[in-house]
């Protein structure tokens, strides 16, 4: 499935590349483990940025409808601000961390409600149509401070989860840095940065807002998947 979203059609910013999520990077969401935390399978906090790919098959547009799974019932709605590679970072240091971004977008990672964080499952997180990206780039000159921006999910028009990026374990700069000491960026890749707890769980007929002040919004209906 090919995407091209306004803001994203002049080379390197063309959305070309891999979307990224990461998890447990929000204190909220760490701390909603609690003590399950430091059992099997987690063993401990972890010491590493935990990543996974939402594949070409799942992005869509603002506007897109997304079908719930049958064997689902409902979705949760992840809302994060995605970082949007501009030049190839590998081994990026925390001081010039924000060089190698062209800026930021809104993501709504959409995926099947599970409890484990612990390696999720594809058929969790990797549903056709499930990530709805931009509908724009917000260029890096416009964003003073990435590491302080809402986030809000509205559901039928009514704001019903609030949460803010300056509640990650790891900022922008650190995730990017710490991220790219172990994988290679390309522009064109975008990186979440991270979901807070409390995703909220939507269903069928819903209409769906994620918006972050001064990056974007996007807004999708939930359908009924189709037989």
């Amino acid at each position: 499935m090919s995407i091209d979203l306004v803001g994203f059609d002049v080379p390197p910013y063309r959305l070309s590349g891999t979307v990224y999520g990461t998890l447990l990077n929000h204190r909220r969401a760490l701390e909603a483990l609690g003590s399950a935390v430091d059992a099997p399978p987690y063993k401990g906090a972890p010491k590493a940025p935990v990543l996974y790919v939402k594949p070409r098959n799942t992005l869509a547009r603002s506007g897109d409808p997304i079908e719930v799974p049958a064997d689902a019932g409902a979705l949760e709605v992840g809302a994060a601000l995605g970082l949007v590679i501009g030049r190839t970072a590998c081994r990026v240091g925390v001081d010039d961390a924000l060089d190698y971004l062209a800026g930021y977008t809104v993501v709504a990672d959409y995926s099947v409600p599970h409890d484990s964080f612990y390696r999720p499952s594809i058929r969790f997180k990797a549903r056709d149509g499930s990530c709805p990206i931009g509908p724009a780039l917000a260029t890096r000159d416009r964003i003073a401070d990435a590491d302080d921006l809402v986030v809000e999910v509205s559901v039928d028009d009514q704001v019903v989860h609030t949460t803010s990026t300056c509640g990650m374990i790891r900022n922008v700069r650190h995730l990017l840095a710490d991220v790219t000491e172990f994988m290679t960026l390309r522009p064109g890749d975008v990186l979440m940065l991270g979901v807070a707890a409390g995703a909220p769980r939507v269903g069928a007929g819903h209409r769906v807002g994620v918006a972050i002040p001064l990056v974007g919004r996007i807004d999708n209906t939930l359908v009924e998947e189709r037989a």
